[in-house]
Parts: structure tokens; C-alpha cells; sequence
């Protein structure tokens, strides 16, 4: 290309529904649940063939960026308020300091696996080339419900432009989605700090998008939280499609364990556990847990901190973490 490629990794979240392995003081990205090294650390290296690198987290979760993910530059933002705010901010402060470039942008805790280098590449060049917004579309694998979709339109080279997107679906309905050729959201992005900027100022972003220059922090207290994909892609009339062959998962839930644990005796374990006459259970500790007699759950058990959930209802981990929140407990 003939500007600068820049990974932008989004590490500001939490990861709530992964308590208690994920807390306010350690959240998701930090953590490596099993594997060598943090998600962070490992996001950092997969975008390690862009010309520079950059990680937008929140003021308590700087030093822990810097531990982790040593030499990228970092950017705080004012206030967490879900991806299209933190886009946006970074957007702008990315042009500031970088000036034009093309932006990758990365969340920090998936789980990745294939040549992610020429994805990357691929959605760079055609952001470059388009002048619009890009995101990788995850060729399926299986019906998921837990993932949103993108409808392609019509082909070009390398891409296709993006018909709709849509939200994660029912079981039925994420079949068909799988029969007719849809894509996996995976949020993963790349477009210019302008073509973005531009896109979000017929949105709710406005107001925001008005007062970066001046007050970042006013800037943010104007907006509500609210996604990149509600705010700006869904609105947006220049938007393509790059599809991506690649086993990915956005490890959201302890369910999705499952799918990258190793297998243990027909249970999903992280940790020292002993399992006996229980199968199906995915079952996660930084110390010793015992699971007996029991099937499909989960167990996890960090800390001081104990959950056990039926594992096809892990999603109502939200429900305990809201309740520790308004305990200040969380």
C-alpha cells in the first residue's frame, strides 16, 4: 500500500461472562486459559506484520497493557463506552499522531488460528483501494447462534460489498443463514481514520465526532455506549466484505471453551481437576476442583470466587455479574 498500516487492538473490556476467571482488577484479554501467553499478547503478534501497533485500553488496565504487550504504543480512552466510541476516538487520535494510514482494527481476546497475515493485508488494501469501511466476514463452521452475520453482495476481487448485517439469530434460523452463505461478524475492521470519521458523522457518534478535537472526555459524555456495528456499519453506504477462512472464535462465554480445551476424559478442562462418572462439563480452576457424578456444566473456580452454571445457560453468567456490580462486588 502506499500509507502506513496500523493495528489498532481494542483491550478495554472485561469479559463478564467469563467470571470469575475475568474480573474488573484481571480481565479476559489478560488472561491465557491454558495456553502459553495472554490473548493481548497473543493479538499483538498476530497483527505483527502491520508497520505499527497500537492498543486502545481503559486508565486501570495500562500498566497491564504495557506488562504484556511491551513497545506498542497505548491510547486511553476518557470512558468505556463500547466499540463505536472507542473507534472513533481512536480514529482520531491514530490520525493525529500517524496522519494517513489504514486502520486493522482487533479485538484482544479472540482466539485465532490460520494465515491471519493475509486476511489482514487483504481487508487493509481493500480499505485502501475502496475508500470505505471493511469488515472480515468468518466463513462458518457450524449454525452458530451466538455470533451475528453479514449477508454479502455482489463479488469484486477479494471482497464482496455487504447486502446486511444481521443479529445473532435462533437455531433455525442461523442454518439457513450457514445454507445461503453468510458471513461471521467477528469485528474485526480496517479503513481509513478519515473514511471512518467521515461515516460516523450522520450517526449517533455526531456529537462525539464534533468534540474530539476540543474535550475528549465532554466528547464521550455526549454519546450514550453503543457499538461500532449499531452506530456507524449498518448505516454506512460504502461497506465490504472480506471472507476469511480461519478457525476463530471469540471465546465469549465458558461454553466456547469447549471448542478450544483440550478434551479430558469427555469434560473440557482447564487447571487441576479431577473428573469422575461426569462428561460434558467444562470445568476451569487456578486451584483443584472435583467434579462428580454431574454432566453439561460449568465449574469455575478462581480465587475466592465459585460458579456453577448448567453449561447451556452460561450466557446468564451476565445476570451474576449485574448483581455484583450494584453490590459493588464485581
Amino acid at each position: 500500500m502506499d500509507r502506513p498500516l496500523v493495528a489498532l487492538v481494542l483491550a478495554g473490556g472485561t469479559g463478564t461472562r467469563l467470571y470469575p476467571a475475568s474480573r474488573s482488577d484481571r480481565p479476559k484479554q489478560f488472561q491465557s486459559f491454558g495456553r502459553e501467553r495472554s490473548l493481548l499478547a497473543e493479538t499483538v503478534e498476530r497483527a505483527g506484520f502491520a508497520d505499527e501497533t497500537y492498543v486502545l485500553t481503559r486508565e486501570a488496565y495500562v500498566d497491564g497493557v504495557r506488562e504484556r504487550a511491551p513497545g506498542v504504543a497505548v491510547l486511553t480512552e476518557p470512558e468505556p463506552k463500547d466499540t463505536g466510541p472507542a473507534l472513533a476516538y481512536a480514529a482520531h487520535r491514530i490520525r493525529e499522531q500517524v496522519g494517513d494510514c489504514v486502520l486493522l482494527c482487533l479485538p484482544s481476546d479472540h482466539h485465532v488460528e490460520g494465515d491471519f497475515r493475509a486476511v489482514g493485508e487483504r481487508a487493509a488494501r481493500t480499505a485502501a483501494e475502496t475508500g470505505g469501511l471493511v469488515t472480515v466476514g468468518i466463513e462458518p463452521s457450524r449454525a452458530a447462534t451466538e455470533y451475528g452475520y453479514i449477508k454479502p453482495g455482489a463479488p469484486a476481487d477479494g471482497y464482496h460489498s455487504v447486502d446486511a448485517f444481521h443479529e445473532k439469530p435462533d437455531a433455525e434460523t442461523a442454518r439457513r443463514y450457514v445454507e445461503e452463505g453468510f458471513y461471521w461478524n467477528a469485528g474485526l475492521f480496517a479503513w481509513t481514520p478519515t473514511a471512518f470519521l467521515d461515516a460516523a458523522r450522520e450517526t449517533p457518534l455526531a456529537p462525539l465526532i464534533e468534540r474530539l478535537g476540543d474535550d475528549p472526555a465532554a466528547a464521550f459524555d455526549a454519546v450514550d455506549a453503543i457499538s461500532v456495528d449499531y452506530a456507524v456499519l449498518e448505516r454506512a453506504e460504502n461497506v465490504s466484505v472480506v471472507p476469511a477462512d480461519l478457525s476463530w472464535d471469540d471465546l465469549g462465554s465458558w461454553d466456547a471453551l469447549e471448542r478450544v480445551l483440550d478434551d479430558s476424559d469427555g469434560n473440557a478442562v482447564l487447571g487441576d481437576a479431577v473428573t469422575i462418572d461426569a462428561a460434558g462439563n467444562v470445568v476451569a480452576t487456578d486451584g483443584h476442583a472435583s467434579v462428580v457424578g454431574v454432566s453439561d456444566l460449568v465449574v469455575a473456580s478462581f480465587g475466592d470466587r465459585t460458579l456453577v452454571v448448567p453449561k447451556e445457560k452460561s450466557q446468564r453468567v451476565r445476570e451474576v455479574v449485574a448483581q455484583l456490580r450494584n453490590e459493588d462486588a464485581f
